[in-house]
């Protein structure tokens, strides 16, 4: 298929044969499964998993591409195609409340916010498989104490087990982009790994702690908690947020909301 990559729909095709089906063996897809695609786009990943036989739902935004999927799946009544906004679509209500596992190359300008989003059905989800920038994969399996610590890495963690896979160098793509990428693996906790009395709060929380990670506790979280709080929670009020773990931001968000 020609279609040139728009820019503004964050496209880098994956053409790398050995690297697709390296994705297809982790995703391991079965025929009585449900299995959503975020941006199929040419179909790279989109073939061999409708193959499988799995009842298989595309989200795809660019309309070119929705009619190029349309005509070449039109005799697979496994394939359903959608399009759509991934970040405006409600999973639920798509699946029909079945669990489903998710997979995708996601386009790097909108990963984030689009992890977030999917993250709001991680009742529903099976496990998640995505491409994404190296930078991101790293920051979402970051541990305590490292540079890539932060905000993602702790919404991730608290729903997900968080496993980075393998890097699909850049040559894999056309265009080619100029970052490396990765694939990550994200299978949602059946059981909070920790307690959180208010989600809005942690979030808040979090999100004040890391707008400015290089000051101490004592001074970013002004407004939100006293140093006498973190320490009385057993938190050195004199250390940088990307000290603290998973445990500890929860402690701190349940003294907030108590």
């Amino acid at each position: 298929m020609k279609h040139r990559a728009r820019k503004r729909f964050g496209q880098n095709f994956l053409i790398d044969e050995r690297v697709i089906q390296r994705i297809v063996d982790v995703i391991n897809p079965k025929d009585d499964q449900l299995l959503l695609e975020i941006g199929p786009g040419r179909a790279a990943l989109t073939a061999p998993l409708a193959a499988s036989g799995v009842e298989l739902h595309l989200i795809e935004l660019d309309r070119d591409l929705v009619a190029f999927l349309a005509a070449r799946f039109k005799d697979n009544p496994n394939l359903f195609l959608h399009q759509a906004d991934a970040l405006a679509v409600d999973f639920s209500r798509l699946t029909g409340n079945r669990p489903f596992r998710l997979v995708g190359n996601l386009p790097y300008n909108i990963s984030t916010p689009l992890l977030f989003h999917v993250l709001q059905w991680n009742n529903l989800i099976i496990d998640m498989h995505f491409m994404l920038q190296q930078e991101v994969v790293n920051r979402m399996a970051a541990e305590p104490g490292s540079k890539a610590w932060g905000r993602l890495s702790i919404m991730c963690q608290y729903f997900c087990r968080v496993t980075s896979l393998f890097i699909v160098p850049a040559e894999s793509f056309s265009p080619a982009p100029r970052v490396q990428s990765a694939i990550v693996r994200l299978v949602p906790h059946r059981e909070p790994p920790v307690r959180i009395d208010s989600m809005p709060a942690f979030e808040r929380l979090v999100s004040q702690a890391f707008s400015m990670r290089r000051k101490t506790l004592r001074n970013c979280m002004r407004g939100l908690i006293e140093a006498e709080q973190i320490e009385a929670a057993g938190i050195d009020p004199s250390v940088r947020p990307e000290t603290l773990n998973l445990q500890q931001f929860a402690k701190l968000s349940n003294l907030i909301e108590g």
